[in-house]
């Protein structure tokens, strides 16, 4: 198994990763919105919009 971050061979202790910092470079990207689960939930469609509608909105 290789690492999804750098492609190196894992380490067990920090499985799938092969380091602590492959894994804090992807919790990083986790947190920053770099990752998204994709829904078909109209709700979440809606909010989706609106959130990208303000910041259109917002001056540059």
């Amino acid at each position: 198994m290789t690492c999804p971050i750098c492609k190196s061979e894992t380490v067990h202790k920090y499985r799938p990763f092969c380091s602590g910092r492959c894994a804090d470079i992807d919790l990083g990207r986790w947190a920053s919105g770099d990752y998204a689960v994709p829904s078909d939930d109209p709700e979440d469609i809606e909010k989706a919009l609106d959130a990208l509608e303000q910041e259109n909105r917002k001056p540059h």
